[in-house]
């Protein structure tokens, strides 16, 4: 299942918006930079995922309009933004003006418009949207993902580059047919033998639509939460599988780089 389109392999690093406060953040977002890594993702949700459930948190379209200011090199987006929160035409908008931003010394810029349907209803019930069923978000991003494009072409100035998309989620009815037919980058938490049962769901859906799936990129979250371990023999029968870009993610309040070390570590073993 290796795709024939040969990629650089890229590090990706998720900073968790949560249990540690803005400046920390920030200093995070440039030791990354410094380090070496390719992109910084956030996430949009609008409360901790683990830990305090009332602790602290950031939004998440804020902070990527201040990356995109403080960053001059790695791309960054969301992981992922929840496409039930926003007017899909408000969300290319959004997206556009960051790619704008971001585009320093008249380089094109380098937001990644990372996207899901949205899954954690705490966020739904206490911001007042409606949280419906998983085949009905599904669908709405189905809908809307088109309409993004749209806008794109239509908005004034138009954005800086074709602005990636990237779609996270596994399921294999709708998530993958969507990705099949809107993904720049598809993004999964899956192991390795789910992964590889993915792709060959994912290939399928490709060739319902007549898609090369070489076209897509593969991106995988690698190691545990809360661990600073990684496993070599994983990361490299992930790449075999044909992952180029390997996220792994980092939480407040302290920010421990040291497994994002690790992970650049293995990626220059590579030569």
């Amino acid at each position: 299942m290796t795709s024939n389109v040969s990629r650089p392999i890229r590090i990706g690093v998720q900073i968790a918006p949560q249990h540690g406060l803005y400046p920390a953040i920030r200093d995070t977002v440039q030791r990354l930079e410094d380090l070496g890594v390719d992109i910084v993702f956030n996430w949009d949700h609008f409360f901790p995922l683990s830990g305090a459930a009332d602790g602290l948190h950031y939004e998440s379209w804020t902070m990527l309009a201040a990356m995109a200011e403080q960053t001059s090199r790695v791309e960054f987006g969301p992981l992922v933004n929840c496409n039930s929160y926003r007017n899909p035409d408000l969300q290319a908008d959004m997206a556009r003006t960051i790619d704008h931003i971001s585009a320093h010394s008249g380089s094109s810029g380098r937001f990644i418009f990372g996207t899901g349907s949205g899954w954690f209803e705490r966020d739904y019930q206490e911001y007042g949207y409606e949280f419906g069923t998983a085949g009905s978000r599904l669908d709405a991003l189905a809908e809307d993902l088109p309409r993004i494009r749209s806008r794109w072409e239509k908005l004034n100035p138009t954005p800086t580059r074709n602005i990636p998309i990237l779609i996270g989620g596994g399921g294999e009815r709708k998530t993958l047919k969507i990705v099949a037919a809107h993904a720049d980058i598809w993004h999964s938490f899956s192991d390795v033998d789910t992964l590889a049962h993915k792709l060959s769901v994912l290939h399928n859906w490709c060739d319902e639509i007549g898609r090369d799936p070489g076209e897509i990129e593969l991106s995988t979250h690698v190691g545990e939460r809360g661990s600073t371990k990684l496993d070599p023999k994983t990361l490299d029968a992930q790449l075999e599988l044909g992952v180029t870009l390997f996220e792994i993610s980092t939480g407040g309040p302290d920010y421990d780089l040291e497994p994002v070390v690790a992970l650049l570590k293995w990626r220059d073993s590579l030569g």
